[in-house]
């Protein structure tokens, strides 16, 4: 008996691009076993698996003989692994090598499991099938890895010369489509013929929700899909919908296509396609999708969406929005035309990009009626949105002895009810970081001069007040203001007492404004103006503070028998003192009548960026008082009758000042505040109240005199608000953030509905934050518990500033959803508003998760809004035009 090297043998899925080095292999393993040596067929007994080297395949010649010629190159090009359970057997006389149960050879990034592999010398073939278990029934089927690339099929013939192999129920994976052929046919490298396939994008492969079947496939790894005759599959029952021919890209980068519109009519404009356009593959950094709407009484709509990324360094989406309008038709009296625009962009920069710099951006800005007028938007409840606010910044920190801060930001606010717009264009700001000139290099800061420290910020504005009908016209930027603002905080803190921290500080600021005013009576107009002034002016002013506070603790014990062990009170009095001196020297004098002898004060720098000097003198003392209830209680669900800790009162907060200087109306208003959370912190309770100790006259102006010694309480009650804010459900998991709603300026929850897209009906109820594919498991009703989930959200105002004695507003909102059963999911949000005696607004939706497919309806029953709409169709992007999608568009009030 000779010795008997098994080499490797390769076998060749289909749908993979082949390697010519498999001829090397085979060639290798015909010089192992077919030798000048006769050998003859046994079968071997193998254990552990076999490992053959490069070196293991060159053949050694005579050392005496000379070798002028160059080494020969290995055939192989690393370790070829080869196992098998039972045998690896060698038949000479039929030449054939075979490989029985969890049979596997791996080679380089190759991976070939079976449960049967057998090659053939003569024929040059190579064969990977199952085996049959003891009941019958076939295991193992072969799997072949290359890379993050799997095909499963149940047997594979390849022949080694010619290329060509056959395939028996390949199951494989391109992208998000799914594909199991009966017959497949390699042809060459780059092209594979199917027979009887089925193309889905459903998890089970083997038994989808739908599939396409089709009889003839022409399939281009990682390309392309052609098919011949297709018909539409669902649940085993073939439909009517036939497609003579079709084609599926399979690129795993993004591609570039035109995007099918959505059909349908609005009864005031008439018949439309929406969300029609072409999807622009630029870059695999940055893409575009350009989509329209048109409507046949003239109206249309144009938007430029783009979404870019760069790993490690910044990711963003950029969306653009022009529409054009129009209610009814010309010559009809309820003809109306509105035009309307929206811009948003958000950009964040990765943490790991830049250490000293930072770039963000968050822009939502546009006619402050868009979201209210607009057919095609993205969020029902953006249309109740009374703010748009943007922002862009940049900050730079340089590494120097002391540190400096750097940031420029552009900003802007729009409200969409008085449509005012405000702007920054832009705001600068540099602070250098704070310095101890007293303070050792190292060791402890400890003690008044020590502790002694000082900063200096700038502020540099230019802000821009305007209206939504001005922006970004000329006129916009001539009523501009600007200015820079400089301060240089001093300060420093120490014990006294060895209770008490004692604070004291000082403040230096500059202000340079280069838009004043000038006050004048005209005889002309007989009237007093106001002119604008342009030019470099500057005032200084400075003020002293001081303050000393303390932290006092008190415990409340009770019995050990009691439910509640201890209460822990924290209290932290604080009394303050500044001091701000009277900069009557930037003050002048102008005439307020034609005779000049009646005068006014004022100074220029009314109405400035940064405020203007104080004429008078204060010299207050100001007093806090926070505290904080907390109680050990025993816990029921220890099994060592533990105490655990509860928070009775998070903080209830006392505040209120005193003017030593002031000759009337020293004490300012008292004011009250506090929170608390209930229910294992799922309820949040906040309240707030402003008690003024002096009494009004009738005309509501407060006078000298104390409420109490004019008949009253020893406080008024001027304001007082509450707000209440619950979250639960069965599970108590948190719900996700709606970020369209969020961007679009809402408030990221579902009181004001879930974001209904438009133009992507695939977003689904049951999707979760960082786990999209979460879904039930199991088509069976819930036998006891329905999952469910609500919020509840509770607001009351009172006003008696002026003796009015009134719930300015008081109003209950709320939102929620319940699983009926497993991927059957039923959700609603409405309130109610007290004040106004009325149902806000309120919408209801429902959704059933066909597993690859789905099904909603959402419904806006009441309001200015109203608004329904049906959808059904298939969840993956690359088949999101086979659906049937239904809706009536909200109305809009022009």
């Amino acid at each position: 008996m000779t010795l008997q090297k098994v080499s490797r043998i390769f076998t060749k899925i289909l749908l993979k691009a082949l390697y010519t080095k498999l001829f090397h292999i085979v060639f290798s393993v015909i010089l192992l076993t077919i030798g000048s040596t006769t050998v003859f067929s046994q079968e071997i007994k193998l254990t552990d698996s076999v490992k053959i080297s490069a070196v293991d395949l060159i053949k050694v010649k005579d050392s005496t003989a000379k070798d002028s010629s160059k080494k020969a190159k290995p055939f192989l090009e690393g370790i070829v692994y080869m196992k098998a359970k039972d045998f690896e057997k060698m038949d000479q006389k039929k030449k054939q090598l075979t490989l029985q149960n969890e049979a596997s050879i791996k080679y380089t990034d190759f991976d070939i499991k079976a449960g049967k592999i057998v090659y053939d010398f003569d024929k040059k073939q190579v064969y990977a099938g199952r085996l049959k278990d003891s009941a019958g029934n076939y295991i193992q089927r072969p799997v072949f890895t290359q890379g993050s690339n799997v095909v499963e099929p149940d047997s594979i013939v390849y022949n080694t010369q010619s290329g060509k192999a056959l395939i028996w129920n390949s199951r494989t994976k391109q992208g998000e489509m799914n594909i199991k052929a009966a017959i497949s046919k390699r042809e060459n490298d780059s092209v594979v013929f199917m027979k009887s396939a089925r193309l889905t994008t459903a998890k089970d492969i083997d038994d989808p929700e739908y599939y396409f079947y089709v009889t003839k496939v022409k399939f281009v790894p990682k390309k392309k899909v052609i098919v011949g005759p297709t018909n539409l599959v669902i649940a085993d029952v073939p439909t009517p919908i036939f497609l003579p021919f079709a084609y599926f890209p399979m690129s795993e980068t993004s591609t570039s296509g035109f995007i099918i519109p959505t059909p349908g009519q609005n009864n005031r404009q008439g018949y439309f396609l929406q969300n029609g356009g072409y999807y622009f593959a630029l870059s695999e950094y940055y893409d575009l999708a350009v989509l329209g709407d048109y409507y046949t009484n003239g109206s249309y709509g144009l938007r430029a969406e783009s979404s870019y990324a760069k790993r490690y360094k910044f990711n963003g989406r950029f969306n653009l929005r022009l529409e054009n309008n129009i209610q009814s038709e010309k010559g009809f009296p309820d003809y109306l035309r509105s035009k309307q625009y929206n811009i948003q962009w958000s950009h964040s920069q990765d943490a790991k990009a830049s250490a000293n710099s930072r770039f963000s951006a968050s822009v939502n800005l546009g006619s402050s009626q868009y979201f209210r007028q607009s057919v095609n938007m993205n969020n029902v409840g953006s249309s109740l949105n009374n703010n748009l606010s943007s922002s862009v910044s940049y900050s730079k920190t340089f590494q120097t002895v002391p540190q400096v801060n750097m940031s420029v930001t552009a900003t802007h606010s729009q409200n969409t009810n008085t449509q005012q717009v405000d702007m920054t264009l832009p705001t600068f700001q540099a602070s250098v970081d704070r310095i101890f000139p007293f303070a050792p290099k190292d060791g402890i800061k400890k003690g008044f001069f020590k502790n002694i420290n000082f900063q200096y910020n700038v502020r540099g504005e230019n802000r821009i007040k305007t209206a939504d009908s001005l922006f970004f016209k000329p006129q916009m930027f001539r009523d501009a203001k600007a200015g820079f603002q400089h301060s240089i905080p001093l300060a420093t803190n120490f014990k006294v007492l060895k209770y008490f921290s004692v604070t004291m500080g000082a403040a230096y600021n500059e202000v340079w404004a280069l838009n004043t005013i000038q006050k004048k009576f005209s005889a002309l107009e007989n009237k007093i103006i106001t002119q604008d002034q342009s030019g470099f002016e500057s005032f200084r002013t400075y003020n002293l503070n001081a303050g000393v506070g303390t932290t006092i603790y008190g415990t409340f014990e009770f019995g050990k028998d009691s439910k509640i062990q201890a209460i822990r009170h924290v209290l932290r009095p604080n009394v303050s003192y500044g001091y701000t001196p009277s900069f009557e020297k930037y003050y002048d004098t102008y005439a307020i009548d034609a005779t000049g002898l009646t005068t006014a004060e004022y100074t220029k720098f009314d109405g400035g960026l940064f405020g203007s000097p104080g004429k008078s003198y204060a010299n207050n003392l100001g007093f806090s008082l926070s505290n904080t209830f907390e109680a050990k209680v025993k816990d029921k669900e220890s099994k060592k009758d533990e105490t655990k800790k509860v928070m009775l009162l998070n903080n209830l907060n006392f505040a209120t000042n005193y003017n030593m200087a002031a000759d009337s109306l020293a004490w300012s208003p008292l004011r009250i505040s506090g929170g608390t959370q209930f229910f294992k912190q799922k309820m949040n309770v906040n309240f707030a109240t402003t008690l003024d100790p002096y009494a009004i006259d009738n005309s509501g102006r407060r006078f000298d005199k104390f409420n109490i010694d004019n008949g009253g309480g020893l406080f008024r009650i001027t304001s007082s608000n509450m707000t209440l804010n619950y979250s639960f459900s069965s599970t108590d998991t948190q719900k996700k953030t709606n970020d369209q709603n969020l961007q679009n300026g809402g408030t990221g929850d579902d009181l004001f509905g879930t974001s209904t897209d438009l133009s992507d009906s695939r977003q689904s109820l049951f999707k979760k934050d960082g786990d999209e594919d979460e879904k039930p498991s199991t088509n069976e009703w819930y036998a006891t518990k329905l999952p469910w989930d609500l919020v509840l959200a509770y607001s009351v105002t009172y006003n008696n500033s002026n003796r009015q004695n009134e719930i300015s507003s008081n109003s209950l909102m709320a939102s929620g959803n319940i699983e009926l059963a497993p991927r059957w999911k039923v959700g609603f949000s409405s309130g109610y508003d007290f004040k106004q005696e009325g149902i806000t607004f309120t919408q209801l939706r429902f959704e059933r998760d066909l597993e690859s497919w789905r099904m909603s309806f959402n419904w806006v029953p009441i309001g200015t809004n109203t608004y329904w709409g049906f959808f059904i169709g298939i969840s993956s992007s690359i088949l999101s035009d086979i659906k049937w999608d239904k809706r009536q568009i909200p109305d809009r009030v022009f």
